[in-house]
């Protein structure tokens, strides 16, 4: 797992599934704000005039020397929800990324968002 103290140093870094496979390459970290742990990555994906930022859980992650080994298939994220390279994550699309990967999605107490991006 990424340790918050982490997080700068990763940017840029390739993000790559278990197999070794290249997905693209780190572009923020989103920290659960419960906990303020890591909890989601964005991973900068496409043809260099095509390019998006597809999320990841962290959960599992791997820091290698130059990379960040996700437990989740290259196809697999590839295929998750996304956002422009210049966009901001709306908060009505947070629920959206949990349920892509199976997970449960729960709000702060009060409605607050449940990812902050670091």
């Amino acid at each position: 797992m990424i340790s918050a103290a982490d997080v700068r140093e990763w940017r840029d870094h390739h993000v790559v599934d278990a197999k070794g496979r290249k997905i693209g390459t780190l572009e923020a970290v989103y920290v659960d704000t419960a906990t303020d742990e890591p909890a989601m990555a964005t991973v900068r994906t496409g043809m260099p005039t095509r390019q998006r930022l597809v999320f990841v859980p962290l959960d599992d992650a791997v820091l290698g020397p130059d990379y960040v080994m996700v437990s989740y298939s290259k196809g697999e994220v590839r295929k998750a929800p996304s956002i422009g390279t210049d966009d901001i994550l709306p908060a009505e699309q947070e629920e959206t990324i949990f349920q892509y990967y199976d997970m449960v999605y729960r709000p702060g107490v009060h409605g607050e968002r449940r990812l902050a991006r670091r």
